[in-house]
């Protein structure tokens, strides 16, 4: 399955294909013919897929490789320096290429690190969870944390192509299947009703696995219909943050330790759909609808933390523009809408 990113001179292709990890030079050779390669991954994905992935490319190219230990933790602005001072040791040129091979930290780190090592490199990601593959491999957003906040220091770096394998999922810790099947629920509630029933329907997520081509195929189609109408953020692509702005707070709250972002997310969708519908916002029993998916996948509803706790954390999100924040709320499932308003909006309940 192809999917194809338009976006003039930055558009790219996204590969979705069981065993595309043992051709990977095949899609390689045909845009890039420079002489060096740098692989950054996690030291997990790497000691799975790295060195498969490594002899392939050292047939044709010079290849080193870069592992950060696994995590949100090594998504730090502070672990920069080592990275750039490696990529300087291995003579990396503008001209070479960057692979990231890993889950969203690492799309997310190598991304930054390559828009932003000598003004630019090219390139290329390979998304291992399904959180990544999903969602944060598409649409060019790259970014690392600050002690106060997530993904405050970023920027917009689009791949020359994107190479998706689910069977990279077989390796996956199953608390992170769970994770990626956060943003796949939230596809379905902000655009895709039937998407949604379809998650609904199934008993488990085996059940689920023998389609996921068709499942990644569906998610990648509809981010990019929505990168491509709003490359920066501002319009269509708010949509992209349901659930969002509760979640990143959370995970701030908990110093990224507790939740991970599928998790979050999770939380955050339940809950805001719930306060918006106490509100008259959003139809009730609408949050009841996301509750019983997310739990058939295992993910948190509810985290217990105060509201006034997490309105400290809320107010240090990127997204808090003049005071004002972009809540994504749900006509109904499938359907959605940006309602502005501050930190006040989630003042109706105690806790979340």
């Amino acid at each position: 399955m192809e999917v194809k990113v338009n976006l003039g001179k930055d558009s790219y292709p996204i590969y979705i294909q069981k065993g595309i990890l043992e051709h990977v030079i095949d899609y390689i050779q045909p845009i890039y013919q420079g002489k060096k390669i740098m692989i950054i991954s996690d030291d997990q994905v790497y000691g799975y897929y790295g060195e498969k992935l490594f002899k392939q490319l050292e047939s044709c190219y010079e290849v080193g490789h870069i592992i950060v230990p696994h995590g949100e933790q090594s998504k730090r602005f502070d672990i920069l320096p080592s990275l750039y001072s490696q990529l300087l040791s291995f003579q990396l040129t503008r001209s070479d290429l960057i692979i990231a091979l890993g889950g969203g930290v690492i799309g997310d780190l190598a991304g930054f690190v390559a828009s932003t090592f000598l003004r630019g490199v090219k390139f290329v990601q390979i998304p291992t969870s399904l959180l990544a593959q999903v969602d944060s491999s598409v649409g060019g957003k790259v970014a690392v944390d600050l002690p106060e906040g997530k993904n405050l220091v970023g920027a917009f770096k689009h791949p020359l192509l994107v190479l998706i394998d689910p069977l990279t999922l077989k390796t996956l810790d199953e608390r992170f299947i769970h994770d990626g099947m956060g943003e796949v629920i939230k596809y379905g509630c902000i655009f895709d009703h039937s998407l949604f029933q379809r998650l609904a329907s199934y008993l488990s997520f085996e059940e689920l696995y023998e389609d996921i081509d068709e499942i990644i195929y569906r998610c990648v189609d509809l981010k990019r219909d929505v990168v491509e109408k709003d490359l920066f953020d501002f319009g269509d692509r708010l949509a992209l943050n349901f659930g969002h702005t509760l979640g990143h707070a959370l995970e701030q709250y908990y110093h990224y330790e507790k939740y991970s972002h599928g998790e979050a997310v999770s939380i955050g969708m339940v809950q805001l759909t719930y306060i918006a519908e106490i509100q008259g916002l959003t139809p009730k029993g609408t949050s009841q609808l996301i509750k019983e998916v997310v739990e058939k996948y295992e993910l948190p509803t509810q985290a217990h933390v105060s509201t006034q706790e997490l309105k400290k954390a809320m107010a240090l999100d990127k997204k808090n523009i003049h005071q004002k924040l972009s809540y994504v709320l749900l006509k109904e499932i499938g359907q959605c809408y940006i309602y502005p308003s501050d930190l006040t909006f989630i003042d109706v309940v105690k806790e979340i």
